[in-house]
């Protein structure tokens, strides 16, 4: 098989199409898979995550300490038990391959964190998922692909795995913590900015499905929004890294200017806050921006990214059921009225993994217990993301990616972004200001 062959989306497999029976069906066994996960967190479980931490040449071997690779290792079993579980019905005879597989994408999946994790990294707000997908597409241009190393190429489960078990983290009461400041300026914004967004694609020709990963991502929160986005909408995945890498991208140089307009523009630190919060796109780059303001800074920009957050799952329930109700990317629900039974096949059932661990997290679970979760979920949760990230680089040639919509994506994005900056300093002034 050529390279480009086994770069194209026909040379991997998927766990199977909407119509297929709920074993065969990524939506359920996404959800099948994550459900063993939270019932163990919600009962107490905490599992320990390894320290991917370091600055300097002094500290490159911290994470291959012996402690910290028996950590990963304690990792490495639960996510191919669970992957392996879930899938199993779809795999059949392959079930070993999938292992010898899966296991090199969570260890292209670790090293990501790892690199990630270099100080000086953090400082300028790059993510893991970038050096995921850097991974993957290095190995795909300069090493085979094997049969068994394509059988664990699930992307589409691996990112709708790691959204149900973000539900468990999307606290309701937070919303309530956030305050009602912040709460109005989330629900502004998003909607708005949005629609401007989406606006500016279509004008640019940008395809539908490209234009909502562009909006979700510049309206709510980055990356963790283009990933809920793509699922809800069971999106392209080499858009979805084309959309990752402007997001992160735009975030360096906006972490720097702001934080300077802020104090050109004699802006006060609540302001200030404020308006980083809800233009900036990665919680990472927020609190590294608004540091640089102040204190009351940090506390108003956290809040305001916080009330943007707890709207993802509000923003994909949303997305699915107009992707749905529209007929997907062909449109054709347009021309003909479905059936209740045709949107219940087309609706991606993960989205109500993702909104009843919501629930359940938030009304059901412990108190104590469920901000406790939010660390070790967050981890759960980036080593699927991450193994999903790793596949799209499987799946993804340079070249690819650098053709996809010709630069208009970018333009859009951009575009929205821009609006999103002028619509966000406005409500600032006007929920924040004296």
């Amino acid at each position: 098989m050529s390279a480009n062959a086994a770069a194209s989306d026909s040379a991997y497999p998927s766990p199977g199409p909407s119509t297929a029976r709920w074993w065969q069906n990524e939506d359920w066994l996404a959800v099948l898979a994550a459900l063993p996960i939270l019932i163990a967190i919600a009962n107490g479980w905490s599992p320990k995550m390894p320290s991917m931490g370091w600055a300097g040449t002094a500290e490159v071997a911290k994470a291959f300490a012996t402690d910290n690779l028996a950590l990963s290792g304690v990792l490495l079993v639960v996510f191919l038990v669970i992957s392996t579980l879930a899938l199993a019905a779809s795999l059949g005879k392959r079930i070993f391959a999938f292992l010898g597989g899966a296991t090199v994408v969570f260890l292209l999946g670790w090293l990501s964190h790892w690199i990630a994790g270099n100080a000086g990294i953090k400082v300028w707000g790059i993510e893991y998922v970038v050096f995921a997908l850097l991974l993957g597409m290095t190995w795909t241009h300069l090493l085979p692909v094997p049969e068994w190393l394509r059988e664990a190429v699930r992307t589409e489960f691996f990112i709708k795995v790691g959204i149900v078990l973000l539900g468990a983290t999307i606290l309701l009461q937070e919303m309530m913590k956030a305050g009602l400041p912040g709460l109005i300026q989330g629900a502004l914004v998003i909607p708005v900015v949005w629609y401007a967004c989406f606006f500016i694609a279509k004008k640019l020709k940008v395809d539908d499905e490209f234009g909502v990963m562009l909006s979700t991502a510049v309206s709510i929160c980055g990356v963790s929004a283009a990933i809920a986005a793509c699922g809800a909408i069971q999106g392209d995945r080499k858009k979805l890294s084309y959309v990752t890498s402007i997001v992160l991208l735009c975030a360096v140089p906006m972490m720097i200017l702001m934080p300077v307009a802020v104090q050109k523009l004699d802006l006060s630190e609540a302001v200030g806050g404020a308006w980083i919060g809800g233009t900036l796109d990665t919680s990472g780059s927020v609190a590294a921006a608004t540091e640089q303001v102040g204190k009351e800074a940090t506390k108003v920009g956290v809040i305001v990214k916080l009330s943007q957050n707890v709207l993802i799952g509000v923003a994909a329930f949303v997305l699915s059921i107009w992707w749905t109700m529209r007929g997907g990317k062909d449109g054709t629900a347009k021309r003909e009225k479905p059936s209740a039974a045709i949107i219940w096949q087309r609706f991606p059932k993960f989205v109500i993994g993702f909104v009843i661990a919501s629930v359940v997290f938030s009304y059901f679970v412990d108190p104590a217990i469920a901000e406790a979760a939010s660390k070790p979920l967050k981890g759960l949760r980036e080593i699927w993301f991450a193994a999903a990230f790793v596949c799209i680089g499987l799946e993804t040639r340079l070249g690819e990616l650098f053709k996809l919509g010709g630069g208009r994506p970018a333009i859009a994005f951009l575009g929205g972004q821009v609006f999103n900056i002028a619509w966000t300093l406005i409500l600032a002034l006007w929920l924040f200001g004296k």
